[in-house]
Order: C-alpha cells, then sequence, then structure tokens
C-alpha cells in the first residue's frame, strides 16, 4: 500500500511540475555557398540542435544533386554529356528540371536554367570598362535556351541539345533546398521555423507567442531602414536584389541578372520581394520580374493566383501587385 502511495505521490508531483514553454533557436551555417538562417521552435536547445542537425543534412544532400561545381553530381554529368547523349537521373532531379522548364514557359523564357551556357561577357566586379558589342552580345546567348532541354519522362533521362550547352540552379536551388527542408522539419515534428536562404525565405507555424512570422521589406537605397513589415505564414517569400553588382555606362546602370533572350543585363528594377506558397516558385519568379521590367512584370504577377510582389525601381520608388497595400506606398 505504501509502494502505491508513493507513486501516486510521485505522479502528481511530475504532473505539478511546470512544462517549458517552446522557444525559437535560430542557427547560421555557410551552405550551397550562401549564407543560412535556420529557425526551429522546440522545447529545448537540445532539441533543436537534432532539428537544425537535420535540415543542415538535408540542404546538403540537395547541393550534392543539384551543384554545377560538384563534378560528381548529376547536374555536372548531364552538362558533361551536353550535345553527346542523354543521362538518366533521379526522379527528385528530374522533377526539379521538368517544373524549371514549366515557370521558363510560363515566363516565355524570362526564366531558364540554361542560362549558364552564356558566355561570361559581363564583369561587376569593377574591372569592365568596356560595352560589348552587339556581336559579342549575341554569341553570348547563342547556347541558351530552353527549348534544347529534351526531358524523356519514361526514361527518366535529360538530354542538353547543343554541345557545350550547361544548366545551373543559381535562380531556383536555394528556394527548392528551402521548401524541402521546410517540409522535412514538419515531418520530424517540427511545429514552427523559417528557413532563410539568403533572402530565399519558406515559414510555417507561428512564433511561441503566438503571432504570425513577419518579414521586413527594406529600400535598398537605405538599407537601415524598414518601410513594410508584412505577416507571412505557412508561406514563402523571396527577395532579390540588384544594387551591389552593376556596371554603368552613359549613365544607365546595367544589373547582374542577365536576360538569357537577348544576353544585356535587366535595368530599371534594383529589388525584388516575391510572396508564395513555395519558395522555389518565388526564387524563380523574382528572376523573371528583373528581366521582364517593372512594368510587364507587375502585370504577370497580377494574373498569377496566391502570387504578389513588391518591387523598387532605380529611382528607390516602391511598387506592388494589386493586393498588396502599403501605407506610406
Amino acid at each position: 500500500m505504501k509502494k502505491i502511495i508513493l507513486i501516486s505521490l510521485l505522479i502528481s508531483f511530475i504532473s505539478c511540475q511546470p512544462q517549458q514553454q517552446p522557444q525559437k533557436y535560430k542557427e547560421v551555417v555557410k551552405l550551397m555557398g550562401s549564407r543560412f538562417d535556420i529557425t526551429v521552435v522546440a522545447s529545448n536547445k537540445e532539441e533543436a540542435n537534432q532539428y537544425i542537425d537535420v535540415a543542415i543534412e538535408e540542404i546538403k544532400r540537395i547541393e550534392n544533386i543539384i551543384s554545377s561545381w560538384n563534378p560528381n553530381s548529376q547536374t555536372s554529368l548531364i552538362n558533361k554529356n551536353a550535345g553527346i547523349k542523354p543521362v538518366k537521373v533521379d526522379e527528385e532531379l528530374f522533377n526539379l528540371i521538368e517544373r524549371s522548364l514549366m515557370i521558363s514557359k510560363l515566363t516565355n523564357g524570362a526564366f531558364d536554367i540554361s542560362y549558364a551556357s552564356m558566355d561570361k561577357i559581363w564583369k561587376f566586379d569593377g574591372t569592365m570598362k568596356t560595352f560589348p558589342s552587339e556581336e559579342e552580345i549575341a554569341k553570348s546567348v547563342l547556347k541558351v535556351g530552353f527549348e534544347n532541354i529534351i526531358l524523356d519522362k519514361k526514361q527518366q533521362t535529360v538530354f542538353l541539345k547543343l554541345k557545350g550547352m550547361k544548366i545551373g540552379f543559381g535562380a531556383i536551388g536555394k528556394g527548392y533546398a528551402a521548401d524541402k527542408t521546410k517540409k522535412l522539419l514538419i515531418g520530424k515534428g517540427v511545429k514552427a521555423g523559417i528557413i532563410n536562404a539568403s533572402g530565399d525565405m519558406n515559414t510555417w507555424g507561428k512564433q511561441p507567442n503566438g503571432e504570425d512570422w513577419m518579414v521586413g521589406i527594406t529600400n535598398p537605397m537605405n538599407k537601415n531602414k524598414v518601410f513594410a513589415l508584412l505577416p507571412i505564414s505557412n508561406s514563402a517569400v523571396v527577395t532579390s536584389g540588384n544594387y551591389e553588382k552593376y556596371v554603368k555606362f552613359n549613365g544607365k546602370r546595367y544589373t547582374h541578372i542577365i536576360n538569357p533572350k537577348t544576353g544585356y543585363p535587366s535595368s530599371g528594377i534594383i529589388s525584388v520581394s516575391v510572396f508564395a506558397s513555395k519558395a522555389e516558385l518565388a526564387d524563380a519568379l523574382a528572376t523573371s520580374i528583373f528581366v521582364m521590367g517593372k512594368e510587364t512584370g507587375l502585370d504577370f504577377i497580377n494574373q498569377l493566383n496566391g502570387v504578389e510582389c513588391v518591387l523598387v525601381d532605380d529611382a528607390g520608388k516602391i511598387h506592388t501587385s494589386k493586393t498588396i497595400k502599403l501605407k506610406n506606398n
């Protein structure tokens, strides 16, 4: 009888102990050549570290698949066999390429993973002194063209038709990694968090205080000032900036995002933030808007359901898609 009473008292004592409230835990790491801020809501530091380790391993796994710098990756194998033969790839990579081609068609080629085939005639490190000739620019994009990426769904192969052609995931890879990592952590039971891949951000759940995650949009003309603080709930936002890598000729500013169809750098926009259900899509669309330009880009976004954007032009003026209202806009 005494043992039963003691056990009952012990159970009562344990049940009366205050439960540790979930908190935000964040770690900053360099992966895929970029800064990743991984935030999870967890009961304690040990639990958070386990989740963050899982996230890091997932991002490394994705990098090993899509990296064109890794000579052993499937992406490198596709590039090595351009104009030679189709390459069989894993379903994950095949599907990513297939979705990339769908976005290329949707944006009329403003987004194109074969941009990696471009000749590097533009330099944005301060060493460029003369404007390339029309012939040089035209020649630089001869091997670019998503239409020359041939997929065989039945055989699960990818073939680049032109010798010397390449694909790269610089404009979609970090967003894809953010999406996949979020999905994995949710599957592991993480109730809330943020994966921020150098501006490619995906969120889920809420902060420990029950409030939505908030994202601040800064004007590149004054990076110390946030002009909008917007709630983001179980969705993604990607901010892409063109204000640091650029060249100037005849008073006109040409930035590092280059139109894959023409070979000319984009101009007129210095920052784009795209809100969408997935970071992969937002990432690709942010690049596309730079290429399309302000008017065409905004019109394009206004025709898409569930997608919004905020952009800053090269005069520092803020523009938004029709569903976003900023008080000071």
